[in-house]
């Protein structure tokens, strides 16, 4: 599974960014797809993931502000962030499960700065 994501950049705070991420190919179902995020001397965490059936888990700092969505027939993952803080600035990474193996995209850059 090949995942491309997009949509990262400068935001101030308060601001709104959506991530895309599409996975290339053809597949029955990919069965969780979702975003992980690693800031600078830190570990790498869960942001939001979410099931074929629509099922979705947030870290609890951005529970309230990010909505994660996916189109199954198009194999894409969104994730929208609202009210964005400083503390959400990191490198965002798509995941993709599927057959039991994780996937990961490339990786793009949300900072968060007045």
């Amino acid at each position: 599974v090949q995942l491309q994501a997009s949509g990262g950049g400068l935001v101030q705070p308060g601001g709104s960014l959506r991530l895309s991420c599409a996975a290339s190919g053809s597949y029955s179902s990919i069965n969780v797809m979702g975003w992980y995020r690693q800031a600078p001397g830190n570990q790498r965490e869960l942001v939001a993931a979410i099931t074929t059936g629509g099922n979705t888990n947030f870290a609890d700092s951005v529970k309230g502000r990010f909505t994660i969505s996916r189109d199954n027939a198009k194999n894409t993952v969104y994730l929208q962030m609202n009210s964005l803080k400083p503390e959400d600035t990191a490198v965002y990474y798509c995941l993709a499960l599927y057959e039991n193996r994780y996937y990961w995209g490339q990786g793009t850059q949300v900072t968060v700065s007045s």
